[in-house]
């Protein structure tokens, strides 16, 4: 019998890029903008994480400068330019981080921020002409669906209509 033991940085390689939404749909975060944004582009994960992908959301902000609030309460991971861009990342805890792209901050690492606080403003230059956040969420390495945080992404279900008398559901 052959055993064979692989690294725990190889098991996030390997991990597909999306993992279950949270085990509540609509988990209790609140809209990192308002109003509530339209969202300019949804979440498209790779089907392995060194594929190009979109592994957050684009949502409209009312105008740059816009405040971005923080959807759940947390601490400050990081905030810093990655690539070319400002971001801001929380740390919510049970190993959920959301990060904010482009925002200005002066907030400070291991600061702590209740849900609603603002963060930053939003910056131009992400979307074009169109002022946006992009707004990401990941357990441990795997990136989910922001989405499925503010509201329920579970499909629709129709039902038969009920007619009086024709016994439940049926058509009878």
């Amino acid at each position: 019998m052959r055993v064979s033991i692989v690294p725990a940085a190889l098991l996030l390689v390997l991990a597909p890029a999306q993992a279950a939404p949270p085990a509540s749909p609509a988990g209790g975060w609140s809209w990192p903008l308002s109003p509530r944004p339209a969202v300019l582009r949804g979440f498209d994960p790779p089907e392995r994480p060194w594929l190009s992908g979109h592994r957050g959301v684009d949502l409209r902000a009312a105008y740059d400068g816009a405040p971005v609030t923080a959807p759940a309460s947390g601490s400050v991971s990081f905030v810093g330019v990655v690539v070319d861009r400002p971001v801001v990342t929380i740390d919510h805890g049970n190993g959920l981080r959301s990060s904010f792209e482009p925002v200005e901050s002066t907030l400070r690492p291991g600061d702590a921020v209740a849900a609603g606080s603002v963060l930053g403003r939003s910056l131009p230059g992400h979307c074009g002409a169109t002022p946006c956040v992009h707004w990401g969420v990941r357990r441990g390495g795997v990136y989910l669906n922001p989405l499925a945080f503010v509201m329920d992404l579970r499909p629709s279900i129709l039902l038969p209509p009920v007619r009086p008398g024709a016994g439940q559901g049926g058509s009878g």
